[in-house]
Formats: C-alpha cells, structure tokens, sequence
C-alpha cells in the first residue's frame, strides 16, 4: 500500500482528512509515524492505512 513512501515525503490520509497535511518522519516495517497539522505525531500501521502522496510543489505554469 504505502510501498512508494520514504521519510520527508509529505502525505495525507483519506480517512481522516481532518488531520490535515503530515510529513513522514519514520517507517519502519509497517509501522509509519507521520507528524500531522492537525493531529500531532501518530504512528500508522501502514498495512492498514492508505496514505495519499502529496505534490511538494504544484506545477508552474507553462511547465511540462
């Protein structure tokens, strides 16, 4: 699920949208911690949480 994943990646869960945006800080086996905006420092269990990738920048116009 979260195979692509690495610390500093910046992440989101779709469950819990109210969290708000979260930074990877660690994953170990299946346990990912991410420190979130809205919800602090959790630690997910990665083979059940889907966590949706973040762009870090969007695009600039006229860029492709």
């Amino acid at each position: 699920m979260n195979m692509f994943l690495e610390p500093g990646a910046l992440v989101r869960n779709p469950s819990a949208p109210e969290w708000g945006l979260g930074q990877v800080q660690s994953i170990i086996g299946n346990r990912i911690t991410v420190n979130f905006e809205h919800a602090g420092k959790l630690v997910l269990d990665g083979s059940r949480v889907a966590l949706a990738i973040e762009s870090e920048a969007p695009p600039r116009p006229g860029s492709h």
